[in-house]
């Protein structure tokens, strides 16, 4: 978040804050204005009790691209925090950065080992987001059976053409037959004429997927401009982008399934060929 500042810097030396973008919006304030903070705690002066409060002065705006944190989430100096909330030299919390997101759990529970102490405990991102981790892995299933669909439509098609194409060479396949070309040689014809068509397809496929997952987000803000909507508006979800990211394993195991389809798809019309009867057919020419 430190890293993504809309405007002014990060620097929270003195009584600087930092806050998001859709806090900043809400609050109408900019860079450079005055913003009061006010903490539940109380304290007691000559004049009886108030809650405790201190002006800050706002050093920076940054946007994260979660709305979550965009419109929540402000930065003090810990020396600042320690005063406003009279805790001297404690910090009631401290917040760590893992180089590999999934192992956050692992990492908590083993901190929380070692301190050994009933008094502390630990939470990480996968525990409180686990309501959104679970709709997205919903969602994930569904894309993958939506697209199952899809690559299964695709093989029809090719069934469906290759039976077309036989039933229409017929009299070609029967006068193959009669000068000497056997069966067999007629399957494998029209099986590799089904597997050349399948890679075909596999290949510019595999190469568009892959240049529209690189420019996913140019393609949805283009789409976006053009309809005049948005896809992720910040009010609604965490996030205002299209992320992607590729993955070669994905990428292989998508190829190779649809290829498998591929190779059952051109059976049925290469075995179809093969048993054209030459009689029945030249018959009816």
């Amino acid at each position: 978040m430190l890293d993504n500042i809309k405007s002014g810097n990060a620097n929270l030396a003195g009584a600087n804050i930092l806050i998001g973008s859709g806090l900043a919006l809400k609050l109408g304030v900019n860079v450079g204005d005055k913003i009061t903070l006010l903490t539940p705690e109380i304290s007691s002066s000559i004049i009886g009790i108030q809650p405790r409060f201190k002006r800050f002065t706002l050093g920076g705006i940054f946007d994260a691209g979660i709305n979550e944190y965009d419109n929540n989430l402000a930065f003090i100096h810990l020396n600042q925090a320690q005063k406003l909330y009279n805790m001297k030299s404690l910090v009631s919390g401290i917040r760590l950065k893992v180089d590999d997101l999934f192992e956050a759990r692992r990492i908590t529970n083993q901190v929380v080992k070692k301190l050994g102490n009933d008094r502390y405990y630990g939470t990480d991102w996968t525990q409180k987001k686990a309501n959104f981790i679970k709709a997205l892995n919903l969602e994930k299933q569904m894309i993958g059976i939506i697209l199952s669909l899809i690559i299964a439509v695709a093989a029809f098609n090719i069934v469906s053409m290759m039976v077309m194409v036989v039933t229409d060479k017929k009299a070609d396949i029967a006068i193959l037959k009669t000068i000497g070309m056997t069966p067999k040689r007629i399957v494998k014809l029209f099986f590799y004429q089904g597997i050349t068509i399948g890679i075909v397809g596999i290949t510019f496929g595999v190469i568009l997927g892959v240049l529209l997952s690189l420019n996913i987000e140019s393609v949805v803000s283009g789409i976006e401009s053009i309809l005049g909507f948005q896809f992720f508006p910040k009010d609604v979800f965490y996030i205002n982008r299209f992320p992607s990211e590729i993955h070669l394993s994905d990428v292989i195991k998508v190829a190779v399934g649809a290829f498998v389809l591929v190779i059952l798809a051109a059976i049925y019309p290469a075995k179809r060929a093969g048993k054209v009867e030459i009689a029945k057919v030249l018959n009816h020419e």
